[in-house]
């Protein structure tokens, strides 16, 4: 303790370097290097001199302080990385309450070694409280440095940082910019710059210019549209599966199939397998988002806090404009999420909340997902007593991470070399959810509503992230795919379209996100889109299609025709991932794919800005 009483300067900067190199290792995975000294000292010693200049009192306190809230920078970055694959920065402290909702799964994400950071914190706090020395290192701890050292320090300090940040911040990439910038100086920058969004006039924003921009053709007129009003007067079921990837699809281990009844859906059927995610830090309510209004989620937080206050163009509403009694089904109170803003945000005439479903069978956040489906299909069958049709989306939730079901609701025994592993957890919760759906539809088929109804099902988001799996969660991936699991695998979910008398057994190879669903949809349900401005595409009918990507990669990142693309500073450092996730080499995504995706962003941001407000109505619950 002899460096803390004389020192505190030298001993809390060693502390703390060690901790950025802990950081460093689990985020940037850059192994050994000089970075963390020449991009984190620089900060941690401007805030350092500052304390010798100007505490003359309890200085030993302000370093311990200093100390806490560094620590916890990189302990936030450690986990929120881990979780979401992005920078952790203030901005995340908007959705405190939502984090701590999902705090088991965070912390499930939690190697022990992690908790390393907080050692010198434990140690250090227990010999003051116990040691009969504390006066004298109090004593100790108050006397200054020397002033002109100090100075020196201090502005070889500041001109490092600047250093480290203005060439840098023009950088795409989120985490190539702090690791550039270094993780400190990145937080602070993002605190003191301001966001430059100048948004595109409303009069400019027209459906021609994001067709143009999404590579489409003139538009056809709907005569000569495949499979237009094919199920024009059906009802319109939406199912929303929790984390389902498409990996699943066809899935067996040691001759035991993982998802039988999502199996026999996508293969007698419309499966679309090169479908990918577009959510954002909402997670399951950005998909729910997106889906209604084929808009994309905003540049930072969930879609129902940032556009809940919009008078949103969405699903719901054109449907009622036809006719259609519209209501969701969700088992988690409804103020998870925003979610009751945003469901009035969107117009449904009705929502299903814990509330409806009760607490006698609860997993996670809400009742099983036999709750759901068991309550939800006697308001189906109501609902299709009426002289109209209806269109209910209903969200599945119990195969939520981290996975870890009763053992009551495990359908299947896996291997030994999958139990007590991320990997196995996910696969036994997505056979559970996928048994659950099975006796759902049984019920649709058996209340007559199956055949009147078009059926429309996809994953929410992914539920592997690469970022979380341990050395043996990589090598089971690595096994089921037969290559390295990677960022297009991560990113694919299945969409499967379903319609008595009209689908057939037929793989659409085109790819497609979940911006895409709402005008597929209208297609099939004959309804126009012509007032309707939307930046999907009925991928029943378009081929190629251009989807930019936020929040689970880097800004600026995209999929097109062969190829995820993900920034470096710019597109020249970008690297090409193949679609094919097999290695293989290919022309990849252009230039100007990617400024094309960069502006559909933001006329999609524009246009959700410029809304009006929306009125005070709000849906019933039930």
């Amino acid at each position: 303790m002899r460096s803390l009483q004389t020192r505190p300067f030298i001993f809390f900067s060693l502390i703390l370097l060690v901790k950025s190199y802990l950081a460093y290792l689990v985020i940037f995975d850059s192994g050994l290097s000089l970075t963390p000294l020449l991009t984190e000292i620089p900060f941690i010693w401007l805030l350092f001199c500052l304390i010798e200049w100007f505490a003359t009192k309890r200085k030993l306190v302000y370093y311990l302080v200093a100390n806490l809230l560094l620590t916890g920078i990189f302990f936030a970055a450690i986990m929120y990385y881990k979780y979401y694959g992005v920078i952790v920065t203030y901005h995340a402290l908007d959705q405190v309450n939502q984090v701590t909702a999902v705090k088991n799964s965070v912390f499930s994400l939690m190697d022990p070694y992690y908790l390393l950071i907080f050692t010198d914190i434990l140690v250090i706090g227990y010999l003051l409280v116990r040691s009969k020395k504390l006066t004298t290192w109090k004593r100790f701890a108050t006397r200054r440095e020397h002033r002109g050292v100090v100075m020196a320090l201090f502005v070889v300090s500041l001109v490092l940082c600047f250093v480290n940040v203005l060439p840098n911040r023009a950088s795409m990439n989120e985490i190539k910019k702090a690791e550039d910038m270094g993780i400190l100086n990145y937080e602070a920058y993002t605190i003191l710059s301001k966001d430059k969004f100048d948004p595109i006039p409303r009069e400019s924003i027209t459906q021609q210019a994001i067709d143009t921009e999404k590579g489409h053709a003139a538009p056809q007129e709907p005569s000569d549209l495949n499979y237009y009003a094919a199920a024009q007067g059906k009802n319109l079921i939406i199912i929303q599966m929790e984390s389902f990837q498409n990996f699943l699809i066809g899935l067996e281990i040691d001759g035991q199939e993982i998802t039988p009844n999502m199996n026999e859906l996508m293969q007698k059927n419309f499966y679309f397998p090169n479908f990918y995610q577009q959510v954002g830090q909402g997670n399951t309510s950005d998909a729910e988002f997106v889906v209604n209004t084929s808009f994309y989620i905003p540049p930072r937080g969930a879609a129902s806090g940032v556009y809940a206050g919009k008078a949103l163009p969405s699903l719901p509403k054109l449907l009622k404009g036809h006719g259609y009694d519209t209501a969701t089904f969700h088992t988690n109170v409804v103020e998870f999420w925003n979610r009751g803003e945003m469901y009035q945000a969107l117009g449904f005439d009705r929502y299903y909340d814990a509330e409806f479903f009760g607490t006698e069978d609860t997993v996670f956040f809400g009742a099983s997902d036999e709750v759901l489906y068991d309550k939800t299909i006697d308001e189906l069958e109501r609902m299709n007593a009426q002289d109209r049709p209806f269109y209910s989306q209903v969200i599945s939730m119990t195969a939520h991470h981290p996975f870890t079901i009763p053992a009551k609701k495990q359908r299947i025994e896996l291997p030994d070399r999958y139990k007590d592993t991320f990997v196995g957890d996910y696969i036994v919760s997505q056979n559970y959810a996928d048994d659950a759906l099975g006796d759902f539809i049984d019920d649709l088929k058996a209340k007559g509503i199956w055949d009147d109804s078009l059926v429309v099902i996809y994953g929410d988001h992914l539920g592997l992230p690469i970022y979380s799996l341990d050395r043996k969660d990589k090598a089971l991936m690595e096994e089921i795919y037969g290559h390295e699991y990677g960022y297009t695998d991560m990113i694919n979910i299945p969409l499967g379209v379903i319609s008595e008398g009209m689908t057939y057994p037929a793989i659409f190879e085109q790819i497609g996100g979940q911006v895409d669903v709402l005008p597929t949809v209208a297609n099939l349900l004959g309804i126009s889109l012509e007032h309707h401005l939307h930046f999907g595409q009925d991928i029943i009918n378009e081929t190629y299609n251009l989807l930019p990507q936020r929040y689970y990669l880097p800004s600026g990142s995209f999929v097109s025709e062969e190829s995820l693309f993900m920034p470096g500073s710019g597109y020249e450092d970008g690297t090409q991932y193949p679609l094919s996730g097999d290695g293989g080499m290919n022309q990849g995504a252009s230039e100007d794919e990617y400024e094309r995706a960069l502006r559909l962003l933001h006329l999609s941001d524009s246009y959700v800005s410029q809304l009006r407000d929306r009125s005070p109505a709000k849906p019933a619950a039930e």
